[in-house]
């Protein structure tokens, strides 16, 4: 069990190296991934949501998020459910993002 849940964190990791062009704050750190699931085959399944439903740079971040979610060692198929409930809200970002962001 202790090998998926370094698969888990390097995926954190990766997803940390994410960002939303229009926002100094990575996808992850935002709030923007609801679940991470690894399976023992090596398939990672995302729900992640966009901070807005109309986001223009939505399929440039939904690609960046495959290619380095594909890149971790162990993971050998990424699918992305892109959700849109719970909708995003700015109490889901990290304490981090808040303070980047000059919201907290």
């Amino acid at each position: 069990m202790n090998e998926f849940l370094s698969i888990e964190e390097n995926i954190v990791k990766m997803l940390r190296t994410v960002f939303d062009p229009e926002i100094p704050v990575n996808v992850y750190d935002l709030g923007l991934i609801y679940k991470v699931d690894v399976s023992e085959e090596g398939v990672v399944t995302l729900d992640m949501t966009l901070t807005a439903a109309g986001c223009p740079a939505s399929d440039f971040i939904l690609e960046d998020v495959r290619m380095k979610v594909e890149s971790v060692e162990g993971v050998k198929e990424v699918i992305i459910n892109l959700v849109f409930e719970p909708a995003w809200n700015q109490d889901m970002m990290s304490d981090e993002a808040k303070l980047e962001l000059g919201i907290l």
